[in-house]
């Protein structure tokens, strides 16, 4: 969904998706083009207030189609384009200008135009331009250089790994790039593969910014929920965010139980008896380490990122009301999301800025580069972002939400405890066959929110449910920017990361399914998320007993 660094890499997947999206051009074209004509054909006159299409099943078309044509195409960018065209056809009784005015004034610019919208759009361009100037600084070569002086076993790397991952939790590409960049003398070291290093810098990008209430990803989300509720729905979510939570758990386990199942064993066993780090798989074995200045110290890399997350939770607690006299924890949760990122990582970045020209790190020249570098590094999650705000207010317009709460409401109520099941699974699905959450979040927040009011324990279940699939298909897809980027951040073979994490990740999926079956019948996180911990415990046991017992 974004890049910070090598914008190499993202021209290498447009070549590689070149002809697919000329192809799918020509299908807009194709729906823009010739929509008018059967529109012209079927009805004349202008948009109704209230569309004749209103609260009735073809509201959900919209979001039907983009999820279809996401399976089909991979494409999540045109997909959603198209579900919002046929909004706006919906929207305007399929009056050629009226399409075109529901699509762009009520859609697309308004959306830009919310004073919300934007807040989280300059957050995002923010924190790709900090990345660009913390590399350009050298401060995580040299964090790199000094773990490596102090870290000496494998499961002291992987553990450092992890935390590395852990602290820098504001964005899941801010992750990837950062960790990997600093991690990898480290793990070189210890002789750990650079495919468990890419396994461990995926689970400690997306799972981990998913359960941080001040990240990119919870101003994402935030973003889908009406009545500026999305920061306490997402901190609500958190303890039932089981994919996430239990994929902390395996990490751990694994690095501490020293154990490894699957394909992952095999190139473990190779990085450990025989020092081969790459197992054969040498694109990257002759690039050279990354240094950056020279001069570049730890504290270039550390500080910077300590005064954006102080900065950020600042600027939260500052939107809540904190320094009017409310509580910390009333005023964390009553912030305006966009407002406290936005205005936190500001000043941030002025302050990083101060003090690399300061320490004379980093040059003018370089600063005035980082911007614009930083700036194009986020489009991809921008057009997301605005293609799904726009879907949703198509959606919305066609009462959508309220077609499916008529809808829900004659509905068996035992059924509805096997919804956050049936919503992991479609989530992951459609995150794996896109390869973005984002895109997921889109789509499925607002029919989930469209089920279950926000005071209804199992409406939030739901929507942990939707976060943690869309997060576990998005783990596994290949097509995922998150993963590419981890391939990238690791500097390992893309397929040797995917096919290596699969079975990681199809582990912990298929516990969180199980306890989401469970948490349906007992929506209590102090009861399912220690139950699901010793599932997860427990396969974990039962598959290294298997190896003992096979190996034997």
């Amino acid at each position: 969904m974004k890049n910070y660094q090598n914008s190499s890499m993202k021209d290498k997947k447009i070549k590689i998706h070149g002809k697919k999206s000329k192809n799918l051009l020509l299908l807009c074209s194709i729906v823009l083009f010739l929509f008018p004509i059967v529109a012209y054909a079927a009805t004349e006159g202008a948009i109704e207030e209230v569309s004749r299409f209103y609260m009735t099943p073809w509201s959900l078309l919209p979001p039907v189609i983009a999820i279809a044509l996401a399976l089909i195409t991979k494409e999540v960018y045109t997909s959603l384009f198209v579900g919002i065209v046929i909004g706006g056809l919906l929207y305007s009784d399929f009056s050629f200008e009226g399409t075109l005015t529901h699509v762009f004034n009520d859609g697309i610019v308004a959306v830009l135009s919310n004073a919300y919208n934007v807040g989280i759009l300059i957050f995002l361009v923010i924190l790709g331009i900090m990345v660009m100037l913390m590399n350009k600084a050298g401060g995580s070569a040299a964090f790199g250089r000094w773990a490596s002086n102090h870290i000496k076993t494998r499961a002291g790397a992987q553990l450092a790994t992890i935390a590395l991952g852990v602290l820098i939790f504001i964005d899941d590409y801010f992750n990837c790039l950062t960790v990997g960049s600093v991690m990898r003398p480290v793990s070189d070291n210890s002789k750990i593969s650079r495919a468990k290093l890419a396994y461990v810098i995926d689970a400690t990008a997306a799972p981990i910014c998913i359960i941080a209430p001040v990240s990119s990803w919870a101003a994402a989300v935030a973003s889908y929920v009406e009545d500026g509720n999305g920061l306490y729905l997402f901190i609500q979510t958190i303890p039932f965010n089981f994919y996430a939570l239990l994929t902390i758990v395996m990490m751990i386990f694994l690095a501490i139980a020293g154990m490894d199942y699957g394909p992952m064993a095999s190139y473990e066993k190779n990085a450990k008896e025989k020092g081969d780090i790459f197992s054969g798989m040498k694109d990257y074995a002759n690039v050279a380490a990354e240094t950056g200045n020279s001069n570049g110290k730890v504290i270039d890399l550390l500080l910077p990122i300590a005064v954006l997350i102080i900065s950020c939770i600042i600027g939260m607690i500052y939107s809540g009301g904190f320094f009017e006299g409310r509580g910390f924890v009333e005023a964390f949760s009553n912030s305006d999301a966009s407002i406290g990122l936005m205005l936190g990582s500001s000043v941030a970045l002025i302050l990083t800025i101060i003090y690399y020209l300061i320490r004379r790190v980093i040059s003018f020249q370089e600063l005035a580069e980082a911007i614009p570098e930083g700036f194009k590094s986020m489009v991809p999650a921008i057009l997301i972002l605005t293609f799904a705000w726009s879907l949703k207010a198509m959606t919305d317009s066609l009462g959508a939400k309220q077609f499916v709460e008529a809808l829900v409401q004659h509905s068996a109520g035992n059924f509805q405890s096997l919804l956050p099941a049936i919503v992991f699974l479609i989530g992951a699905f459609l995150a794996f066959a896109t390869g973005t959450s984002w895109g997921t979040f889109g789509i499925l927040i607002p029919i989930t929110l469209a089920v279950f009011p926000l005071n209804n324990p199992l409406g939030v279940i739901c929507v942990s449910a939707c976060m943690a699939g869309a997060v576990c298909g998005d783990h596994c897809s290949p097509i995922s920017d998150t993963t590419i980027m981890a391939s990238a951040g690791a500097q390992c073979d893309h397929v040797t990361h995917v096919s290596t994490q699969l079975p990681y990740a199809i582990t912990v999926a298929a516990v969180s399914f199980v306890s989401y079956i469970i948490a349906g019948f007992l929506p209590n996180a102090f009861i399912t998320l220690p139950i699901a911990i010793l599932l997860m415990i427990g396969l974990l046991l039962i598959i290294r007993q298997m190896n003992i017992s096979h190996n034997k």
